[in-house]
């Protein structure tokens, strides 16, 4: 993303500088690519950036660290810390001696093993933000009146708008590259092939319950194995968790999270989309739409620094809602709908939902493929396109 011809204003800026002014360390991690570095030097402009990435900077790093670390007094740009982690306990000595805020600004990409070594050594001296790729908005800068459809083939990465890539092409270099090479760091994989088929069996369950035992036995390795290759994509930004919500109603629920791709231009990538076309009859499409609008809802938050709020809802009796946004004492529920006509069956879910919880949930949403929002007996029916304001709250 070094190349980015003109930096556009990302929508996480604004929280970006407020924690600048506020916290001696600011942490901002996120997939490959999403556009870390970007964001970084346009807001940091003035400050000194290395890519810890470089062996040798990373030799120079990590032969005097003091010395590194003290380059410069108004504060440092330190890309990639997760691969040279020993730099985090010189940072504190130093943050600790002088509280100067903004003084170490620094990326990764990788979850957990780093999120945990900054939580021990930087804990309350730190402020940690998640960068995602674009959100719909931010894509409109590049490009105008995508649909739906070109969402799902192009997905969200920032490259592939400003450097008017091919999407099928990029998202293959992209898992060629980095999945492999971050992955290999981070898990002990004997058998790529074996995993590489996981990952697409993953991308075949987008938006469902995720059971790892039938995923076992369809790839041939172990519950333990595929565990550990889920916390893997995980750690390294590929698919996210998203548990499900239930309170002791004396109702049985389902226990399990289901499975979403951070980016579903990936997903679609994993499932052999190559264009618009691949999608018309695709058995998965409204799952990738579901997908796509998740991670809208989730980037809304993640950009203003918050927690992302967000479950599903399922009973034994399989009445479900896509999705529960928790806020306060609030509990909204929103169903997703990969159509461009609203119909009244997909209030169902919704009606269910508010008996059960019929203090806490008000108000609920349909978000579907149309292009105009619609009053429907006490929901919003929202175009997905700005379904980012359900979670503005």
């Amino acid at each position: 993303m070094h190349n980015m011809k003109k930096p556009e204003k990302r929508e996480i800026e604004a929280e970006f500088k407020s924690l600048l002014e506020s916290y001696p360390v600011v942490v901002v991690t996120g997939p490959r690519q999403a556009g870390k570095t970007t964001l970084v030097r346009s807001v940091c402009k003035e400050l000194p950036y290395f890519s810890l990435e470089e062996p040798d900077i990373r030799d120079s790093a990590l032969s005097d660290p003091r010395r590194f670390l003290n380059k410069s007094s108004s504060g440092i740009v330190l890309d990639e810390i997760q691969r040279a982690p020993e730099l985090l306990s010189y940072i504190q000595g130093m943050v600790d001696a002088e509280k100067k805020p903004g003084r170490f600004i620094l990326t990764g990409s990788q979850q957990f093993e780093m999120t945990k070594s900054i939580t021990q050594s930087l804990a309350g001296r730190a402020a940690m933000l998640r960068l995602l790729p674009f959100t719909i908005a931010e894509t409109k800068v590049f490009k105008k009146n995508m649909s739906a459809d070109d969402y799902l083939v192009y997905g969200f990465y920032p490259a592939i708008y400003d450097q008017k890539l091919e999407p099928f092409r990029t998202y293959r270099n992209y898992f060629e590259t980095y999945i492999q090479r971050d992955l290999r760091d981070l898990a002990y994989i004997k058998d790529l092939r074996l995993f590489q088929k996981f990952v697409r069996l993953c991308a075949g369950r987008t938006g469902q319950i995720f059971n790892s035992n039938s995923l076992a036995n369809e790839v041939g390795v172990s519950h333990n194995t595929i565990q550990s290759w889920l916390s893997t994509l995980e750690a390294s930004y590929i698919v996210f968790l998203l548990e499900p919500y239930y309170e002791n109603v004396g109702k049985r629920l389902i226990k399990s999270p289901k499975l979403y791709f951070y980016d579903v231009g990936l997903a679609s990538y994993l499932l052999g989309i190559q264009n618009r076309k691949h999608l018309e009859s695709h058995p998965l499409r409204g799952s990738l739409f579901e997908n796509m609008v998740v991670v809208e809802l989730l980037k809304s938050r993640t950009n203003r620094g918050l927690d992302s709020g967000l479950f599903f809802y399922r009973d034994s009796h399989q009445q479900e809602v896509d999705i529960i946004f928790s806020s306060g004492n609030k509990l909204t529920p929103v169903e997703i709908k990969g159509t461009e006509t609203f119909n009244k069956d997909n209030l169902k879910g919704l009606k269910a939902f508010k008996k059960v919880f019929p203090k806490k949930a008000t108000r609920g949403y349909v978000v579907y493929e149309g292009k105009i929002a619609l009053p429907a007996e006490g929901t919003d029916v929202l175009p997905y396109t700005s379904a980012a304001k359900i979670v503005d709250g």
